[in-house]
């Protein structure tokens, strides 16, 4: 007998993040921070002494002034290549400080 509901693995985990928005705002809160130094490289995590997300925003808080002018410059260019990295375009806006 074949099952008629048949679901992937990726669906249920899908379905069951839509219904536990929490959960799925940590999930890529962590994604994010790892795909900071993969979009930047390593020095710029280096320089990046604060993240956190709110509201869908990511803020960034930097030590060096002219890394943090350098990023002001193509920070939607960034929030894209973020949002891309992540598969969803999960970011609204990029906050550099």
């Amino acid at each position: 007998m074949r099952r008629t509901n048949v679901q992937t693995l990726g669906e249920i985990l899908r379905d069951f993040f839509e219904d536990n928005p929490e959960i799925y705002e940590k999930i890529m809160e962590a994604r994010i921070e790892r795909t900071w130094p993969k979009v930047l490289g390593p020095m710029a995590q280096q320089y990046t002494s604060h993240m956190y997300i709110r509201d869908r925003i990511l803020y960034v808080y930097m030590k060096s002034a002219v890394l943090r002018s350098e990023l002001l410059l193509c920070k939607d260019k960034l929030r894209d290549s973020i949002n891309k990295e992540l598969g969803s375009g999960y970011l609204f806006d990029l906050v550099i400080r």
